[in-house]
């Protein structure tokens, strides 16, 4: 039997968490379980409703989505933050996904978009609006060095950690990773694992990051 997936909203704009309560009491898998309008009473809130994922607004009033982020991924490990906002630039997308953010949409993505990001980021995936995808890829590539550093002995990835940055980077979950690879989900995290270890970095996302400044992929 598929989970039920739980979710909260996080926006201080009534319209936009009224839009998201639509979308989400319609649809198949997914339980609203909670609301709130700014970052601090969303931490308030997760600890009290425990949900799956959070849609998480960036710019609010008492504490912004990315702060919010921080302490959520912090205190809640397992927790899923999707960030839904209406600006794309470097300002707010690095800072947001370096707080540990498993995706970051724009406010006009359609509605079954926003579930499949949920749906993405509770399995294990990340996902990144176009827009926001080339944000991404222009800071990281104006910050790196114009020849990218070479790996240290200690950050060398195996034939087959690579094949999972890889595919990483093409928006791929665990599960779909495994497939590709035709290997069991398990194998796929502990490569994950392994190589969020070599890196010292956090999650997919930061591997991604990392990846990119190597010039192991690009983000396309």
């Amino acid at each position: 039997m598929t989970k039920t997936i739980r979710v909260i909203i996080v926006d201080d704009e009534s319209l936009v968490r009224a839009a998201l309560r639509v979308f989400l009491e319609s649809s198949d898998g997914f339980e609203l379980v909670g609301e709130a309008s700014n970052g601090a009473d969303a931490v308030n809130l997760v600890r009290t409703v425990t949900p799956d994922v959070v849609l998480m607004d960036v710019q609010m009033p008492t504490m912004d989505g990315i702060e919010a982020t921080r302490r959520l991924t912090r205190d809640f490990p397992g927790i899923k933050i999707v960030a839904l906002t209406t600006f794309s630039t470097e300002r707010v997308i690095v800072p947001m996904l370096s707080a540990g953010a498993s995706g970051f949409l724009v406010k006009d993505t359609s509605p079954d978009g926003i579930l499949d990001a949920a749906r993405l980021a509770f399995e294990g995936g990340y996902v990144l609006s176009p827009r926001v995808a080339k944000e991404l890829v222009a800071s990281v590539q104006h910050n790196q060095a114009s020849t990218p550093r070479a790996l240290g002995p200690d950050e060398e990835l195996t034939d087959r950690e690579l094949e999972v940055v890889t595919l990483l980077a093409q928006g791929m979950s665990n599960a779909e990773i495994a497939a590709e690879m035709f290997v069991s989900e398990g194998t796929v995290k502990s490569h994950l694992t392994r190589i969020t270890a070599k890196w010292a970095v956090r999650d997919r996302i930061q591997v991604l990051i990392r990846a990119t400044q190597l010039g192991l992929v690009s983000i396309t």
